[in-house]
């Protein structure tokens, strides 16, 4: 017989709690439980057990009771095998760190930033007085002036040369200058422009090109910095990705777009590779491998990681997430959504990789199945068969 009861008003959606709430959210348990998955011996005979075991198992369930103790239903989805586990680090990405150096020489001013303090783009850090820099904005001065007398002179000869004054090669010799002028003029406000802009007096500012956090400065007021010394270093915090160290064989099975599943002093991360570099270890010869998280944040910079990886994928084979795969009655079973809830179906698993575990048979790839708290089916069933014995 089913069993019927009314739907509890109120939802609890985990632990123990969830698995009451199943007893009175109104399922239907058919009678009769997945048999247990037959030694892989005789494949025709284990073929028929599991075609015969996916029609038993049943839990009759509406969507809203599946929304509501958060079931979550997810497609099956392809490729195998194996997995290697990996030691990292949580490292700033290379745009997240900038060493603020001084474009030229000079003296200290001052210093308007400390270590620990947050900065934003363009934010300046210290105050150089350098003679170098005076040079500089002369040198710019001096060309755009240059710039505009030879324009002037372009324009009084094309004047003449219209009224027939002057030959009309003057006027184009006097453009010509007046080009030329003009580019050495750019050039000039380039350099100065790459020194900090500096104003007559040689007073330029260095300014920080990313956003973050000061972690050091290196230079104080009265003193001296040297042309490329750095004045300061900043890193974004926000900005990390997990670095791993793999053997070179392991590296040539990884791919951009990998998934890897990282263990941080925080807890599990579901992550994916951005980035592989055979090689990238230059004097241990191992290849870098880089990964960032899809949805969750990552412990602070230097917290040591550890990843699985899967590598060697079996093209055509299925794999779905190792919370979807439970066992009852010794079997290894998935709950396969039917319009109605959900069927047991008998499967036979194979390796486990990433998070994620193979099936060798029982399913063929198009199915939609429980995936997390697929255990609150289990429990269900189990309720079932104790009622039916009673």
């Amino acid at each position: 017989m089913k069993r019927t009861a009314g739907l509890n008003k109120t939802w609890l959606t985990a632990g123990a709690a969830a698995v009451a709430l199943l007893g009175g959210a109104g399922f239907y348990v058919l009678k009769g439980q997945p048999k247990a998955a037959p030694e892989a011996t005789e494949t025709n005979r284990a073929d028929k057990e599991v075609s015969e075991g996916a029609g038993e198992g049943v839990v009759e369930l509406s969507p809203a009771q599946i929304e509501a103790v958060g079931i979550s239903v997810v497609a099956v989805g392809g490729g195998g095998g194996g997995e290697v586990r990996l030691s990292g680090r949580v490292e700033p990405m290379v745009d997240a760190r900038a060493a603020v150096a001084a474009a030229v020489a000079g003296r200290v001013e001052r210093v308007l930033v400390a270590p620990g303090q947050s900065v934003r783009v363009g934010q300046v850090l210290a105050i150089l007085v350098s003679g170098d820099a005076a040079a500089l904005k002369a040198d710019a001065d001096a060309a755009q002036a240059t710039a505009i007398a030879a324009q002037q002179a372009h324009r009084r000869e094309e004047d003449l040369a219209n009224q027939g004054v002057v030959a009309r090669r003057d006027a184009e010799v006097a453009h010509a200058h007046a080009m030329g002028a003009e580019a050495a003029a750019r050039a000039a406000r380039a350099r100065s422009a790459a020194a900090g802009s500096p104003d007559a007096m040689g007073r330029l500012s260095v300014v920080s090109p990313i956003a973050g956090v000061v972690t050091s400065v290196l230079v104080g007021p009265g003193g001296f910095a040297a042309q490329g010394g750095v004045v300061a270093e900043i890193t974004n915090p926000a900005r990390v990705e997990m670095v791993f160290s793999a053997p070179p064989a392991v590296a040539s099975h990884v791919r951009t777009g990998s998934r890897i599943r990282v263990t941080t002093p925080s807890g599990d991360v579901d992550s994916v590779v951005t980035g592989v570099a055979t090689g990238g270890g230059l004097e241990s010869g191992a290849a870098v491998i880089r990964a960032r998280p899809t949805v969750d944040a990552l412990p602070p910079a230097g917290s040591a990681v550890t990843g699985a990886v899967a590598t060697g994928e079996a093209v055509g084979g299925v794999t779905v997430p190792s919370d979807a795969v439970q066992t009852v009655e010794g079997a290894s079973v998935v709950f396969v959504r039917t319009e109605t809830g959900f069927r047991a179906a008998p499967v036979l698993v194979g390796r486990q990789a990433a998070g994620r575990t193979e099936i060798v048979r029982g399913l063929t790839g198009a199915e939609r199945i429980a995936g997390a708290n697929a255990f609150l089916l289990k429990a269900e069933l189990a309720k079932g068969e104790a009622e039916h014995g009673h």
